[in-house]
C-alpha cells in the first residue's frame, strides 16, 4: 500500500488550512470571540490552536525550532486551562501566526522531501505521520468551528477541496494511502 509523498500531503496540509479559514468568513470580531462559557473555547482560539499544534510538532519532532510567540504558545496550547489563556489577539495576529507555522511546514517538509537532512529516510518517515497528523488535527477543530458557525450565520458550510478525505465518526480525515 503507497502513501502519499510528502509533496501531497504538504498539498493537502494547504487545503485544509484553506478549510478552517474558509470556516470564518463572514463572522465578524464578535463572532470569532464569542465564547459560550468561561471553560469552552472560541472560534478564534481554535484557530490559534491549529497553527500551534503544527508548529509545536514540527518543532519538536523534526527541526527544534524556536517559538515564533511565546505568548501564542501558551495561549492555544490545549494544556493551559481555558481561564487561564487569558484575552486572545486579534484575527489579524491569528492568521499571521497561522501563515508564519505554514511557511515553516513548507520549509522544514521541503528539505525533508529533498533529502537535505540528517538521517533522510528516517525523518521522511516520521515527516509522512507527522503531516497526517495535522491534516487530521485541521480538519478536527474545522468540524467545532463549523458547528459553531452554522448557529452564527445563515450560509452553507465550504466544502473541504481536497479529494483524498475519509469521513471517520463525523469527522474529515485524509487517506494518505489513496485507497478512498
Amino acid at each position: 500500500m503507497a502513501v502519499a509523498s510528502l509533496s501531497v500531503l504538504l498539498n493537502e496540509y494547504d487545503l485544509s488550512t484553506s478549510y478552517s479559514l474558509a470556516l470564518v468568513e463572514g463572522l465578524d470580531s464578535d463572532n470569532l470571540h464569542w465564547r459560550p462559557d468561561e471553560n469552552s473555547s472560541a472560534i478564534a482560539w481554535h484557530l490559534g490552536h491549529q497553527g500551534a499544534v503544527g508548529h509545536f510538532m514540527l518543532r519538536n519532532l523534526t527541526a527544534a525550532e524556536v517559538s515564533f510567540n511565546k505568548d501564542f504558545d501558551a495561549v492555544f496550547d490545549s494544556a493551559t486551562p481555558e481561564p487561564g489563556r487569558g484575552s486572545l489577539p486579534p484575527i489579524d495576529e491569528i492568521i499571521g501566526y497561522r501563515r508564519s507555522v505554514s511557511e515553516s511546514v513548507h520549509s522544514v517538509i521541503g528539505r525533508i522531501d529533498a533529502g537535505d537532512v540528517g538521517a533522510p529516510e528516517q525523518l521522511h518517515l516520521i515527516a509522512t505521520g507527522l503531516m497526517c497528523a495535522v491534516v487530521n488535527h485541521e480538519y478536527q477543530h474545522a468540524k467545532w468551528v463549523g458547528e459553531v458557525r452554522d448557529t452564527m450565520i445563515d450560509t452553507p458550510l465550504p466544502t473541504p477541496g481536497s479529494d483524498r478525505l475519509i469521513d471517520v465518526d463525523g469527522y474529515w480525515m485524509i487517506d494518505a494511502t489513496g485507497t478512498s
